[in-house]
């Protein structure tokens, strides 16, 4: 067999280095395009906020509005609360924003609220009280509990389906015990403001 020229060999080695480049890069082809793949996921995530709605049945007018007072003058009036919360939480009252116009009337007028089941705004017929409560000089409710984190009786709410109530019976009095006749004179034309709170907070 004759042997290939010395010119022939080189043009051999030239060829085939550009077939072995061009191999060498379909294979890295080849290998960057052919893998295995999997993928899974979460879909259609959202994030929405609860409600929070507090409503009583006083059509918007005030529970008490008396006048013309005279000493030993008593007088009760029922609230019934409604919570359609779509979450648990907490509903306490307290007494905000307390005015008074002329003598100390606030120290005088005995005020508690208790909390149960039945009557309305209209009436207290069928109010059963749940727990009992001592009566003090509003002056001094507002002073004991005067925001939430004050306020007292305690009403935990379950988010329950179409909302859930709880009734409120507060009952005044005019009370003038151990007073002399010119200390009650001297209370004549006097008022007094306030505004009874019930708040919900979600636990």
């Amino acid at each position: 067999m004759t042997r290939p020229s010395p010119r022939t060999r080189m043009l051999l080695r030239f060829g085939i280095a550009p077939v072995a480049i061009l191999l060498a890069g379909g294979m890295a082809w080849q290998a960057s395009t052919a893998a295995f793949t999997a993928v899974t996921r979460s879909a259609g995530n959202s994030w929405s906020s609860g409600s929070v709605a507090l409503t009583d049945d006083d059509l918007g007018v005030a529970a008490f509005t008396v006048t013309n007072l005279v000493p030993g003058q008593t007088g009760t009036k029922c609230l019934v609360v409604r919570s359609t919360a779509t979450m648990v939480g907490e509903v306490r009252s307290y007494v905000s924003n307390l005015s008074t116009n002329g003598a100390a009337l606030a120290d005088h007028i005995l005020f508690k609220i208790e909390p149960g089941t039945g009557g309305s705004f209209n009436s207290c017929t069928g109010f059963v009280a749940s727990t009992t409560d001592t009566a003090v000089a509003i002056s001094a409710a507002a002073t004991a509990r005067y925001d939430y984190a004050t306020g007292g009786h305690p009403w935990t709410t379950t988010a329950a389906a179409g909302g859930e109530t709880r009734s409120y019976r507060g009952t005044w009095t005019f009370d003038t015990t151990g007073m002399t006749q010119a200390q009650i004179d001297a209370l004549q034309g006097s008022s007094i403001t306030a505004d009874l709170v019930w708040e919900f907070r979600s636990n």
